[in-house]
């Protein structure tokens, strides 16, 4: 259970009972609500764990139709809240019903607060251990790099390289575009390093100002400063033992950047107002989709820093250079979703297919998140459209033709020899592996010209 107040919801019409159901249970943070549509919109804004609702809800006051129908709502839309209903004084056999339907437990009125108050923390308790051991569960079915679908080379040798670097200890950077995933990657090296079980503390350096991270990543102690009330260790000093994870680091301000060069060569910091050296044993991993080498060049980034933090760098291919590997994420991403919205969708639709290939992503794999999310809510039927995406139907999608899939390889690779060989053919039908005739036959049948290449041929075809 964490510090924070635990959120009850409750569901009650009469003014009376509501006050006195508040006061009983004052430790908690109550929310409550009147109505089916009240109790809905308070469960999405809240998400309570546990919820004590009154089966008798208006407009059925002297019913309970109203009440079952609201409990239904309730645990179609958050199936693991623990839902204790209240009932009328002997009202037993509607209370059995509620059980039946999937209420956690029934408490009959008029109330007594020891007995309700006792129901409800054994709701708590149980929802905390069911949440446990659901988490359990899913890290002993998943590897670190489940969920990097790596279906390009390039994303097969990102995946290869982290699983050779994990287990140093070698100080590591990985570079690439905003949304790539360093942070999903920097997470796998940790868990599959000797450190997995000892901390793992990430800071968003450009997140935080200036005048501020030095304090968070050293800490600093009672008095060094207006404000600072007590000695409080910094990120660093936290993640001893573990992986500190660095992100954006290319945002961290020059000043700081001399302090944590000194860090990484002597493995020891001083607390900001502090005079004792104190030894950490961590484990350095950055990321920045900033390019540290213009950044040397222009005085914003040290170099002597630089390569104390890329003794192996590791670069993130952006979405759109990930051949065969925007489809499958995209699956991937859409079984989650439909999961997590508890929608039957079965897939996407052709024009959703090809827009999904076609789109230049930007935002990378952040981007596809959003878009498929959103896709998932706004599907009408079993499979999510290019509509559904927010993208535009492409014009001029891939082809899975095989014969055109060649035809357009071919002429590719051809023309790119003819430039290279500066319109040599013999030195053409080198580089593409195949003898002078051949190609003589596949510019004929491709309609490709020496000269259209910017190139001429001096031999006679017919002589050779």
């Amino acid at each position: 259970m964490t510090d924070s107040p635990r959120k009850l919801l409750i569901v009650e019409d009469d003014p009376g009972i509501q006050s006195q159901l508040r006061w009983c249970f004052e430790d908690y943070e109550v929310i409550s609500a009147t109505n089916r549509e009240a109790a809905i919109n308070e469960l999405r804004r809240h998400e309570p764990a546990v919820v004590l609702q009154d089966l008798g809800l208006p407009p059925d006051d002297s019913g309970v139709t109203e009440g079952f129908a609201t409990l239904k709502e309730i645990l179609n839309l958050a199936p693991f809240t623990k839902v204790v209903v209240v009932t009328g004084h002997g009202d037993q056999s509607n209370a059995v019903k509620a059980v039946g339907l999937g209420a956690y437990d029934f408490y009959q009125k008029p109330v007594d607060v020891d007995t309700l108050q006792l129901i409800v923390q054994r709701a708590y308790q149980m929802h905390t251990l069911e949440a446990e051991n659901r988490q359990l569960v899913e890290a002993l079915g998943t590897s670190p790099l489940d969920g990097v679908i790596a279906a390009s080379e390039s994303m097969l040798k990102v995946c290869r390289t982290i699983e050779k670097v994990a287990p140093t200890t070698a100080t590591t950077l990985l570079q690439g575009e905003s949304g790539t995933g360093k942070e999903v990657l920097a997470r796998a090296m940790h868990t599959l390093s000797p450190r997995r079980d000892e901390p793992f503390v990430a800071i968003n350096c450009a997140a935080i100002p200036d005048a501020l991270l030095e304090s968070e990543l050293f800490g600093h102690e009672k008095g060094a400063f207006t404000g600072a009330v007590k000695q409080t260790p910094g990120k660093i000093e936290v993640a001893d033992g573990g992986t500190l994870f660095l992100d954006e680091i290319g945002d961290m301000p020059l000043s700081l950047q001399a302090k944590l060069l000194r860090f990484l060569q002597q493995r020891t910091i001083e607390r900001i107002g502090g005079r004792t050296e104190i030894p950490v044993d961590v484990r350095v991993l950055c990321a920045t989709n900033k390019n540290l080498r213009q950044a040397m060049a222009t005085g914003v980034f040290r170099e002597d820093l630089y390569y104390r933090i890329s003794e192996i760098t590791i670069e993130i291919p952006p979405l759109r250079d990930r051949e065969g590997g925007r489809l499958l994420l995209a699956q991937f991403l859409l079984n989650k979703f439909a999961k997590q919205q508890k929608r039957v969708i079965k897939g996407f639709t052709d024009d959703a297919h090809d827009a999904i290939e076609t789109y230049a992503w930007p935002g990378n794999v952040r981007e596809m998140e959003n878009k498929i999310k959103a896709g998932v809510i706004m599907a009408d039927g079993k499979f999510v459209t290019a509509n559904d995406l927010g993208l535009s139907v492409a014009t001029n999608p891939p082809s899975l033709n095989l014969r055109v899939v060649r035809q357009t390889a071919e002429t590719h690779a051809i023309r790119q020899a003819l430039v290279r060989s500066g319109g040599n053919i013999s030195r053409t039908a080198e580089l593409l592996g195949i003898t002078r005739p051949t190609l003589y036959d596949l510019m004929t049948k491709y309609g490709i010209r020496a000269d259209q290449s910017g190139v001429s041929d001096q031999t006679n075809p017919g002589t050779q």
